[in-house]
């Protein structure tokens, strides 16, 4: 089973091996990740349980007690009560020496200095950390076919080994049915707590038969009678929102010909999923089909499992204490957690500058010194075999203990993305009556931070002032001689010129372009402006597509049917599905650029949705990829890389240093996408027929923008070739890569992969706008670890490009690649309405998914959002300003006049000359309106 929950870009294309062989795919490739940077979780989002909550089906069993000459101890395993094992699979840590101090205690002293820790009443710091490991967890899905007690009447059960709020997303085919590949089964075969999905599928979820079965199963009736032909299904995981398949495509359970009235097999073959066969009656295998003969062969019963993997995240805790020793004046840190078994990864620093280094000894035992840098400790089991622990005696006048956690060699577990941090002196601690550190949120530092440095303006004249006074002195001295009054003074002008970049440098981050201040009144005096891919800056997109939208053949006349009710929802802008033909039924693997008849519908019913949504003042972006074509002939060496229609390139206009399709052109600009030639935009007459097609498109359907796809693929300065060509209002880019991440787990600061998307934004000279892909990202770490502190970045400002560039980004929660059945990134299960909450009441251009309005129980919050948006008139440029960041909330105010949080934890804005009323709730959210 391949869980749909993996981010590899390239899969968006899923292509067929049935494709039809004068397409121009080759073998599919073995692709390597965009996101190979993340750990190798599976299924994303990650289920969630406490580390005590009780799994049902799994036991623990006692872990070995840890040997003291190796860090190479035993895992627990987890074990299944069933006939199905589940395993946890973790990497061992490598074995290295450990060496003891020789002045270290034993442990029985140790236990008993750290009972002595815990009465003495002197703690001046304790506070406990949250930490979260994932595990992989292996199941099984089983498929099973039965006949009822021999009376003829046939069940398909379909059942889960592990835990999970599973559901069972399916429908059927029929006889001589070619226009869809599923359709909703009749009433009478719907199990009990079945909804139906749109006109095509059934979700049934999936049930313990009893409290001891280990299994989750879902039984359908099958009518032997019928003119089903067969059964499809992919299995959803409701918690994480991973869907599952196999092998990539849908199951299938074919039924036509095979299961008869009087239960016998007809034929060579019997149920199978798609494309293992799970029973073949025994036949001379020198037949042909045609001479197969019917037998009367009985069916007692078919059993399939195909391996399911998943990984869970486990809440662990480190708890530290901090107590002077009275009669060394020593600190002594006492250390345990819950885990059952640790390395601690440690040093002290002397200042706030939290260096590293090693302190000396006495070190506790087991400890082994870190290439001079860092000591390593395995923590010692506690007798009651609930974690571990561990004493360090740290020598006064210390500022901090710093340390990290190591499972294993690919293990490393953090706080918040960056070290631990202990303080060691009394004097630096707020203290309560418990000891407790108080912790301030992102925000509130990122505010003292501010106020302790003062303005820009009166920092930079300071260092004027102090440079004017110095470089003065000197000249009254030295330069009074052989310098003019005119040229000193030239000089200090320089000088003052070049201490005031040098102090907006220091200042600044990363972004090589300057950041947008605009008044909200200013914006609402301009016109709606129609220069190159800007828009008005009050648009709100929907993607009026997901990846199955195709399947019905008729998507553009579905989406006529729906228009006035998608413009009364207030969206201004409707995102199109890529309008040619193609080798992928999806659109993204175009053949000739000119042939409008995709499986989306004809050119005609594209102009009549077109032209519809016009009526209704809707704009239109078309979907183009530019980045790669199919070819329709082959060279002289069977390469596919000739191409025909009315742009009949040859192998000139593919880029030469694609391993596989031989292209002659010049070197890729990009990254290269390797299932299909790509296109060498570098090439005058490429760049030239792209012009003609797009200025086509834009007159012949009216498409007013467009939709880039994989714009990694090639130069952003390309892309202002085409918009200048073709002058669309509004114009987004897909550039899509990998955040940063630390140990497999993803960091708070994002400025390198959000510069990324800017600096191809850049190229564009500013005549595109990008999805901000940072964003999304953010709000998955936030809202699937309730650490909401990532909401901010060092500078108090959104995290994504919409802190940097927000006219210029176009926020999402998810799209046809993300979510729908291919869930290569989905949003954590449940939390969509928060995201919602966030795109829809900050700046940037927010875009609203197809499922999630049409396919889900959020239309209404989701339409309450869009009219309190354009209500308040809240637009790309809003200002924000971040009133929290903290561990399960985030708070900000846009525009002084809307305040919004999300997250399970408390806030409510400030009362002032302002006066706040609530206007919306939903789940974890919650926004005000000024009155």
């Amino acid at each position: 089973i391949v869980p749909l929950g993996t981010h590899l870009h390239t899969q968006k294309k899923n292509i067929s091996p049935l494709l039809p062989p004068n397409g121009s795919l080759l073998p599919f490739p073995s692709f390597r990740s965009p996101h190979t940077a993340m750990s190798s979780v599976a299924v994303e989002p990650l289920l969630r349980y406490h580390r005590r909550t009780e799994v049902s089906g799994l036991r623990k069993v006692a872990n070995p007690c840890c040997s003291s000459s190796s860090l190479n101890c035993s895992r627990q395993k987890l074990f299944h009560r069933g006939k199905c094992k589940l395993r946890v699979r973790r990497r061992s840590t490598a074995p290295f020496v450990i060496r003891a101090s020789s002045s270290s205690s034993s442990s029985s002293s140790s236990t008993a200095l750290a009972e002595t820790f815990e009465s003495s009443g002197d703690v001046f710091f304790r506070h406990s950390f949250p930490v979260t490991q994932t595990e992989k967890v292996e199941g099984k899905i089983f498929v099973r076919v039965d006949q009822e007690n021999g009376k003829g009447n046939w069940h398909l059960t379909v059942g889960c080994s592990l835990p999970g709020k599973w559901i069972l997303h399916w429908g059927v085919s029929y006889v001589n049915d070619i226009g869809s590949e599923w359709d909703q089964p009749p009433k009478h075969m719907r199990p009990s707590g079945s909804v139906p999905v749109k006109n095509y599928a059934i979700e049934t979820p999936l049930k313990k038969p009893s409290g001891d079965d280990p299994f989750y199963e879902v039984k359908i009736d099958i009518d032997p009678k019928s003119a089903i032909a067969a059964i499809n299904f992919v299995l959803k995981d409701e918690e994480t929102g991973a869907w599952y398949q196999h092998k990539g495509r849908d199951f299938k359970v074919p039924l036509v010909d095979y299961l008869l009235e009087d239960g016998t097999v007809f034929g060579s073959n019997s149920f199978v999923i798609w494309p293992d066969i799970l029973l073949k009656p025994e036949t001379d295998s020198t037949r042909e089909p045609d001479d197969v003969k019917r037998e009367d062969q009985k069916v007692e019963g078919i059993y399939e499992e195909q391996p399911i993997t998943k990984h869970i995240a486990i809440e662990n805790s480190v708890t530290v204490s901090v107590r002077k020793c009275p009669e060394t004046s020593k600190n002594i840190l006492y250390l345990e957690t819950d885990l059952p078994e640790v390395v601690v990864h440690w040093g002290v620093c002397r200042d706030d500058a939290k260096n590293w280094e090693t302190p000396p000894g006495p070190h506790p035992p087991e400890t082994v010194i870190f290439k001079e840098k860092a000591l390593r400790t395995l923590l010692q089991p506690k007798e009651d075999g609930r974690g571990c622990s561990g004493l360090f005696t740290l020598e006064e006048g210390l500022a901090g203990f710093l340390f990290v956690l190591k499972l294993n060699d690919n293990t490393w577990l953090k706080c918040k993305g960056n070290d631990f941090y202990v303080p060691l002196s009394n004097s630096s601690i707020l203290h309560s009556e418990s000891g407790q550190e108080h912790f301030k949120d992102a925000a509130a530092s990122v505010k003292a931070l501010d106020q302790n440095q003062g303005s820009d303006t009166a920092f930079t004249n300071e260092i004027i002032k102090e440079i004017r006074n110095l470089v003065s002195g000197i000249s009254s001295d030295n330069s009074r001689k052989v310098k003019t009054k005119e040229a000193q003074e030239s000089i200090l002008q320089e000088i003052e010129k070049l201490a005031a970049e040098a102090y907006s440098i220091f200042r600044s981050s990363i972004p090589t372009f300057k950041e947008e201040v605009v008044l909200e009144e200013e914006l609402e005096q301009a016109p709606p402006k129609k220069s190159s891919g800007t828009g008005s800056g009050y648009e709100i997109v929907l993607q009026g597509f997901n990846w199955e939208s195709h399947k019905s053949g008729r998507w553009y006349m579905e989406l006529k049917e729906k228009a006035e009710d998608i413009a009364s929802l207030g969206f201004t802008v409707v995102w199109l599905p890529p309008p040619t033909e193609s080798v992928s039924p999806e659109g993204y693997m175009p053949k000739d650029l000119y042939n409008l008849n995709s499986r989306y519908g004809n050119i005609y019913e594209l102009k009549e949705l077109v032209g519809k949504l016009h009526e209704l003042g809707i704009k239109v972006l078309g979907d183009a990829v530019l980045n790669h074509r199919c070819a329709q002939y082959q060279n002289q060496n069977g390469i596919w890389n000739i191409f025909g229609g009315r742009l009949n390139w040859d192998d000139r206009a593919v880029v030469a240093d694609d391993p596989h399709f031989q292209g002659r052109g010049n070197k890729s600009s990009g990254d290269n996408f390797h299932a299909a030639p790509n296109i060498d935009h570098s090439q005058d007459f490429v760049r030239k027929d792209i012009k003609g097609w797009m200025r086509w498109l834009r007159e012949e359907i009216g498409y007013d923008g467009w939709r880039l796809d994989f714009v990694r693929g090639f130069w952003g300065g390309y892309v202002k070739d085409y918009m200048d060509a073709t002058s669309p209002y509004f114009a987004v880019g897909e550039y899509w890569d990998s955040l940063s991440y630390t140990y497999g787990e993803m960091d708070h600061n994002q400025d390198a992969h959000r510069q990324r998307i800017i600096d191809w934004i850049n190229a564009t000279s500013g005549s595109a706008g990008a999805f901000d892909v940072t964003t999304k990202g953010v709000l998955h770490a936030a809202l699937e670890r309730c650490e909401y502190w990532r909401l901010a970045d060092e500078k108090g400002k959104p995290p994504g490009v919409v802190g940097w560039w927000p006219s210029r980004a176009v926020t999402f929660v998810e799209n046809h690649d993300t979510g729908s059945t291919q869930g290569h990134w989905r949003f954590p299960g449940g939390k969509e309405m928060q995201g919602y909450a966030y795109i829809l009441t900050h700046p940037g251009t927010p875009a609203v998914f197809f499922d999630h309005v049409y396919s889900s129980n959020y239309r209404s919050e989701i339409a309450a959002l869009l009219a309190f948006r354009n209500r308040h008139k809240l637009h790309c440029r809003s200002i924000v300003q971040i009133s929290k960041a903290a561990r399960d909330v985030y708070a900000a105010i846009i525009d002084e006049k809307v305040a919004v949080k999300i997250g399970p934890g408390h806030f409510e804005p400030p009362n002032g000359p302002r006066k706040w009323s609530p206007a919306l709730e939903g789940r974890d959210y919650k926004i005000w309106e000024s009155s």
